[in-house]
């Protein structure tokens, strides 16, 4: 079971969950999911955006490759991120995508360069 960070009212970043905590989840009150994983990825579960929306969540799964992530594609998940009903939960395979996904979005929202921060997640180990 991987664990569940909470970064703000809006946002938290985890590792692939568990169906038991889809469920958790749900039960705290999240309204989305947004997967980055590829299908590929080890614990990847086929039925998850099945599972979620027959709890009453959203949920997206946009495969990202953080190593392979531009400013275009960036801005992509930014807007996902905008627009889906929050609390949200952004998952990848160990946490550290969806920390530096997350990482950027707050940082460009609060107006700080996009390769600024880029820089940053590179200094935290992220990328």
């Amino acid at each position: 079971m991987n664990i569940v960070r909470k970064i703000n009212q809006e946002l938290a970043i985890s590792g692939q969950i568990t169906p038991e905590q889809l469920q958790k989840l749900a039960d705290e009150g999240y309204k989305s999911l947004l997967n980055l994983c590829f299908p590929d990825e080890q614990g990847f579960w086929r039925n998850e955006q099945e599972k979620t929306q027959l709890l009453g969540l959203c949920y997206v799964n946009l495969p990202t490759k953080i190593e392979k992530l531009t400013l275009q594609a960036a801005n992509q998940v930014f807007q996902i991120i905008g627009e889906l009903p929050k609390p949200l939960l952004i998952h990848c395979d160990n946490s550290k995508r969806s920390a530096a996904i997350v990482l950027l979005y707050i940082s460009t929202k609060q107006g700080i360069k996009f390769e600024e921060v880029w820089q940053q997640a590179i200094n935290l180990d992220l990328l």
